[in-house]
């Protein structure tokens, strides 16, 4: 198994197992060590938090946990379904992420 992740910050996936499954979001983050994403809305864990000065408040804050990368699926441009990612080489010599479903660009 290759261990590099095909999934970057700002593309469009929909969660396909879990108590969050069938939701859709954008990754906020990648964590490749821990092979994990955080996804913007999804897998929100309440966090007590402590003031830590006047001008910062305590309180319950929401907060958004990292998914591991098989449980999301990235969505393709074009008509917006799950799909796999590959990769193309150009011409030029630049590798560029293909949609497998579909061959469109990502």
């Amino acid at each position: 198994m290759s261990n590099t992740i095909k999934l970057k910050k700002g593309d469009r996936v929909r969660v396909l197992t879990g108590k969050d499954r069938g939701k859709e979001g954008v990754i906020m983050r990648v964590l490749p060590q821990a092979n994990k994403v955080i996804v913007d809305g999804v897998n929100v864990a309440k966090k007590h938090q402590k003031a830590r000065s006047a001008t910062s408040q305590g309180g319950i804050i929401d907060k958004d946990m990292p998914i591991p990368v098989p449980n999301v699926a990235l969505l393709s441009p074009s008509d917006g379904k799950p799909t796999r990612v590959g990769y193309k080489v150009l011409e030029d010599g630049t590798k560029i992420r293909v949609c497998r479903r579909t061959g469109a660009e990502i």
